[in-house]
């Protein structure tokens, strides 16, 4: 016989997330389901709450936070230098052992709705594309002689993060650029190093190669917190101590100051828009892979949402044409790689990247509003792999500021990385390479070059 379902065991919320999820609209769902269930999803604090591992003082802090930075040793990283206290994972979107007994006697179909959200956020959490396994950690990699990969840590108010730089052998003591680069989930800075080659491309052009490391303690799933506003403002949070370490590393190096740049994949592309967005005089030009836009999210349900979708603040932008350069009089040069097949990212993020770091006559119809920009279209296919089509939006006066690679039939991967690493595409066009070409062509406050013919 079939059971009926009783709807007086069902939360009036939970029926209503049941039409909301069928209809398409899951932010709204997800947020139902959150009350629902006493916060079983529940996001993030509020902003003006301070998080577990950031005093309540620092939060509000402005101008930039002093800090110190540590060498540990030469060789693998380590997630974390020294123990630390247990702290409440930001993205814990997962049910808890010992979790009330009345979740468990949840309706059969508010388990059902529940899976299925919680399963959508698993995938935010881990951004774990369909195609790609999960790979726990590449192992360390291979130093050619006279080369170091120094693991540390940065210390300030906001916390802790460790790191691991790359000095290439070919290094002297001379003014080298230094490009920082921001892993995805779940990734560390060996497995993120691996998979993008750029040490290789670092004894090719000369420069000093930073990768911080998120912690278990911020995150469970090793994200970048790019959904949160407290991570989202220069001076505190994340972003005071991605650009601390920087600093300090421009400070312990002799770094061309001109040429210091930021590139992310995924959860650590958003964070790298972050990054380009509140410290333009620090970073020169930022590379974006699969990322979203600066604060295109303010907590768990709106980061889901902008990753589903792409960001409602950014579509208002697009619209309206009002926000961006109010908030970004002088954006950074941007070259952003996105696969059309992305599941975990829309590439409409992409396109937002492009809205957000365009400055006034660059943006085109499609886009974004203002004078018709000079565009030009390249397309190619890489030998025995993916074709791809490059659009490079010009200012008036001729120079690029602007480069966007749409990679056509690459998932949520990094385009052209080792399989050695995690979350690689090595049948698409070399991202690291053109990150790198596109970063020397851009010192900051110069015009650049017209790009050459690559891949």
């Amino acid at each position: 016989m079939n059971a009926r379902l009783n709807p007086n065991l069902l939360n009036p919320d939970l029926l209503e997330a049941t039409r909301l999820t069928r209809a398409g609209q899951l932010l709204e769902a997800t947020a139902l389901i959150q009350r629902a269930l006493g916060g079983r999803f529940a996001p993030p604090p509020a902003a003006d709450a301070a998080a577990p591992d950031t005093p309540a003082a620092d939060r509000a802090a402005e101008p930039p936070l002093e800090g110190s930075c540590r060498v540990i040793d030469i060789g693998p990283f380590v997630a974390d230098p020294e123990p630390q206290p247990a702290q409440r994972d930001h993205a814990d979107t997962t049910a808890k052992a010992g979790a009330p007994a009345a979740e468990a006697v949840v309706s059969p179909l508010a388990s059902r709705l529940g899976a299925a959200l919680r399963d959508k956020l698993f995938k935010f959490r881990g951004a774990v594309p369909a195609f790609e396994p999960i790979v726990p950690g590449a192992a360390p990699e291979t130093v050619p002689d006279g080369a170091r990969f120094i693991s540390g840590s940065y210390t300030n108010a906001a916390g802790t993060r460790c790191y691991k730089l790359y000095v290439p052998s070919n290094y002297g003591g001379e003014p080298v650029p230094l490009v920082v680069m921001l892993h995805g989930c779940t990734q560390n800075p060996d497995d993120f190093a691996a998979g993008t080659r750029m040490n290789e491309l670092a004894e090719q052009e000369p420069c000093l190669v930073l990768y911080p490391a998120q912690s278990a303690g911020a995150n469970g799933s090793k994200c970048w917190n790019w959904f949160k506003p407290s991570d989202q403002r220069a001076g505190q949070g994340e972003p005071s101590l991605i650009a601390g370490m920087t600093r300090e590393i421009a400070a312990s190096y002799n770094v061309d100051r001109q040429r210091i740049y930021i590139a992310g994949l995924s959860a650590g592309g958003a964070m790298a828009t972050t990054m380009a967005a509140t410290y333009p005089d620090l970073y020169a030009a930022a590379g974006i892979h699969s990322g979203l836009p600066h604060a295109a999210a303010h907590d768990l349900p709106s980061a889901l949402a902008a990753m589903q979708q792409g960001s409602a603040r950014a579509a208002g932008i697009r619209a309206t044409g009002a926000g961006t350069s109010r908030e970004m009089p002088h954006p950074v040069p941007v070259i952003v790689f996105h696969g059309d097949r992305d599941t975990t990212v829309h590439p409409r993020n992409g396109e937002q990247v492009i809205v957000q770091f365009a400055p006034a006559g660059v943006r085109t119809g499609s886009i974004g509003v203002g004078s018709k920009p000079r565009a030009s279209i390249e397309r190619g296919q890489v030998p025995n792999g993916r074709a791809y089509t490059r659009t490079t939006y010009h200012h008036p006066n001729g120079s690029p500021h602007v480069e966007q690679w749409t990679v056509h039939g690459a998932g949520h991967a990094w385009s052209g990385g080792s399989s050695r690493g995690s979350y690689t595409d090595p049948q698409g066009p070399d991202a690291a390479k053109e990150m790198l070409r596109f970063f020397l062509a851009h010192p900051a406050g110069k015009a650049a070059p017209e790009p050459g013919r690559s891949v």
